[in-house]
């Protein structure tokens, strides 16, 4: 099936994709806040480590990933697969799952310890320290 014509010109789709932020997204800054509240002091997107974690926990040798659901294909309500592009869709969230997989192992055979929080799952600061559970 020929990929269908965009709905809006280039120069607008330029723009609307330059505003998704893959770092300071308002999940990671809620976490983060939680996370200064509770007293953890932290390092960000450390470029050292393997998928540079979004925080980076070194006291407890423990890194967070914060990841949005579409982007790296959480099995719930707020993931649907794209009906334009098929393709082109699936081999780049397929391609960010896989990465996301290559740099878990990587970081645990550095003996680091991976926490992976789901957007859909940032409900309260309760239910954030909770899947922590550090």
């Amino acid at each position: 099936m020929p990929d269908l014509a965009d709905v809006v010109d280039k120069e607008t789709r330029s723009r609307m994709m330059s505003g998704i932020r893959s770092k300071d997204t308002k999940p990671e800054l809620l976490v983060r806040r939680v996370l200064h509240r509770a007293g953890y002091r932290y390092r960000l997107h450390a470029k050292d480590l393997p998928g540079k974690p979004d925080i980076i926990l070194r006291k407890y040798k423990t890194v967070i990933f914060v990841h949005g659901c579409f982007w790296h294909h959480h099995d719930c309500k707020n993931f649907k697969w794209p009906k334009t592009r098929e393709d082109f869709w699936r081999k780049k969230i397929d391609g960010n799952v896989a990465r996301d997989r290559e740099n878990y192992s990587k970081l645990g055979a550095l003996d680091w310890r991976v926490i992976v929080i789901w957007e859909c799952q940032i409900i309260s600061a309760d239910n954030i320290i909770e899947i922590l559970s550090i």
